[in-house]
Parts: structure tokens; C-alpha cells; sequence
């Protein structure tokens, strides 16, 4: 595997170069980036077992799967800061004004933070997914069938005694919030939260070989199709350049200026915990963990044939993104990768 160094805009020499050297070696996949910002100056490499595509792999859009979610609580967050809705309202309300609430109803805040109580998916979404779980499990189940799923839903635990990962809550979410705004999905995060930080990197639904990166199945051979993520939108759409996401860690890093900057800052407040004696600690957004150099927000995700690590240090002024276009399945090695080479960033020299 050979790794090709970017030349960005500011790279200061100083930046732990053999560190992402190794990282992208160490990553078995056909393409594989690492980009990390370092008090706001930037290091790019780039390398890959399969051959190099024609447009250079820092600049293709890539799918970052479950970690769309931290855009989606973000605009809850921007939402909430203009006073438009508030977290505690009732998600039911927004798809069905005449519908008799119970005492502990499911709040937008217990979708985003995955405490609603629902299963991960709707019930019925196997039977139908179970034939293109290797490529597109989701594009068969549009957005209004998730809104009626959610109606139906029984949550399992009483919202906000429990936590459970759940793509199903999330997607739930995003379709209240459009409702909220009168909005469609994709021109709500655009107008709210991806032009306001400047990231026209960034799209929610698939480009063409000439903007979007070939996802690849585990094997690292066989090609997958672009995602097409139904009516789960919210919990996983987003598609970006490396350089996009290092602009929306930094953005995480320092929101003070930004248009932003009240909704970047709450979603690093943390909400909740759990585990084993509440030691993993989770933001309306991001995981949380306590390192040796402060805390660490990150969160991952994976679509049919890519993979995808954002994470970023506050008290090092580092943010790392990680991407690859293959589905790591019983060996995963790009998050811990990722993880470990963020978690062990020192203070800047």
C-alpha cells in the first residue's frame, strides 16, 4: 500500500506525519484517507491497496453512515437555539396533532440520544431488507413507512430509563423536524446547517464516479452500489470530502464566530451515562471518553461498502477524520486505528 501525501493550504511540518503514514498503511482497503487539523493547520494523506482513481481520493465524497447523526443533532441543537421547537416536546405531535399522548411520551431529545426506548429498526423492515442487506437495505423503505412505523411503536423501556443505539429513532427525528419547519430533509440540514458552516463538500444523496468514492464489500474486490438510504435519511445520508468534515471538527473545536457557535457548543454538553458504573458518557450528539489529554468526542459509521471515523480533542486542538471504501465486518480495523491515533495526540508543542 502506498500512502500520497496532500499538500493543503496550511501543513505544518511539525504535524506527527509518519503517525498517519502508518495509519493509512495499517488500513486494508482499496482507498483510505486521514486528515487531521492541528490548532487549525492541516495534514491530508491518502493511499489504498486498489488503483489510484481518476480524480484524486482526498476530494471525493465519501459515506460517513451512522456518523450523519451528529449533523442531525446539531440541527435539533440549531433548532432549539432559535426557537423554533424545544428537545422536550413530543415527536408524535408533529405527525399526528390528534393523537392522545401517554404519561412518558417519546421526546425529540430520546431520539437523538437513542434513550426512546425503540428497537435499532421497525419491526417490519427485515423481511423486506433481508434479500439487500449486502448492498441497499434501506432504499425500499421510504419515509413514510418509517413515520408509520413510528406511530405504531411501543418503545420497549420507558423513554429516557434506557439506552439503545437505534437508526430507527434517528430517522424518526429527522422527519419531526422537517414537519417542524415545514421543510423537506435535505434543504432543512442545507440551509441550516451545512451552507451556514460552509461545507459545499458536502451532499445527501449520491453524485457519480466523479464526485462520490466506490464503496467495496468485504472482500475489498467486490463493488457495492451508492448508498440510497430510504426514508432513514436522518441516521445516515451524509456524503462529504475529507475536507468538508476537518472544516466541521474544526468548526466543533472552535465555534466561537461561527454562525453556529451556541449550537456547537451545546452539543458538546454531556447528557447522559451508561455502561458499566456510567463510565461512557454521551453529548446530545457525540461519544465521549476521558483520555490521558482530556476528552475525546467521536462517532463512527459505516455504510454497505465504506467506513467512516470523526473525532476531535478539544484540550489538544485536534480533529481527525477517517474514511475507507471498504466494509470492515468481524475485522474492523479503521475505527480503532482512528481512535487510538486521536486518543494519543498530546498538547500542542
Amino acid at each position: 500500500m502506498t500512502a500520497a501525501p496532500v499538500a493543503p493550504a496550511e501543513c505544518d511540518e511539525a504535524e506527527p506525519v509518519p503517525a498517519l503514514e502508518e495509519a493509512v498503511a495499517a488500513v486494508d482497503a482499496p482507498d483510505v484517507v486521514f486528515a487531521l487539523s492541528r490548532d487549525g493547520r492541516r495534514t491530508v494523506l491518502a493511499g489504498g491497496t486498489g488503483p489510484a482513481p481518476a480524480v484524486p481520493r482526498e476530494s471525493l465524497r465519501y459515506e460517513i453512515g451512522s456518523a450523519s447523526k451528529t449533523f442531525t443533532g446539531l440541527l435539533l441543537a440549531r433548532l432549539e437555539e432559535t426557537g423554533r421547537l424545544t428537545g422536550s416536546e413530543p415527536a408524535a405531535r408533529y405527525f399526528d396533532p390528534r393523537r392522545a399522548l401517554g404519561r412518558d411520551p417519546v421526546t425529540l431529545t430520546h431520539l437523538i440520544t437513542h434513550t426512546s426506548g425503540l428497537p435499532p429498526l421497525p419491526a417490519d423492515f427485515y423481511p423486506q431488507a433481508v434479500r439487500r442487506w449486502s448492498t441497499n437495505p434501506y432504499a425500499h423503505y421510504p419515509a413514510d413507512r418509517v413515520v408509520r412505523a413510528f406511530l405504531r411503536a411501543r418503545p420497549r423501556h420507558r423513554p429516557g430509563s434506557r439506552w439503545r443505539y437505534s437508526n430507527f429513532a434517528v430517522a424518526s427525528l429527522g422527519h419531526a423536524l422537517s414537519v417542524a419547519a415545514g421543510t423537506p430533509w435535505d434543504e432543512l440540514l442545507s440551509s441550516e446547517v451545512l451552507r451556514p458552516l460552509g461545507l459545499s463538500g458536502t451532499a445527501l444523496r449520491p453524485g457519480g464516479p466523479e464526485t462520490d468514492a466506490t464503496g467495496h464489500g468485504a472482500d475489498g474486490v467486490r463493488r457495492t452500489p451508492p448508498l440510497d438510504i430510504g426514508g432513514f435519511a436522518a441516521a445516515g445520508a451524509v456524503r462529504a470530502t475529507v475536507h468538508d468534515l476537518l472544516g466541521y471538527l474544526e468548526a466543533h473545536l472552535r465555534p466561537d464566530g461561527h454562525p453556529l457557535a451556541g449550537a456547537l457548543r451545546e452539543v458538546r454538553r454531556p447528557v447522559l451515562r451508561r455502561g458499566f458504573r456510567h463510565r461512557h458518557v454521551h453529548t446530545l450528539t457525540w461519544f465521549r471518553h476521558a483520555t490521558d489529554h482530556g476528552h475525546l468526542y467521536f462517532h463512527s459509521g459505516a455504510t454497505s461498502g465504506q467506513q467512516a471515523f470523526l473525532g476531535f480533542s478539544p484540550a489538544t486542538g485536534t480533529a481527525l477524520v477517517a474514511v475507507s471504501t471498504r466494509r470492515f465486518r468481524l475485522r474492523d480495523n479503521l475505527i480503532p486505528v482512528a481512535y487510538g491515533l486521536l486518543a494519543g495526540a498530546g498538547p500542542p508543542r
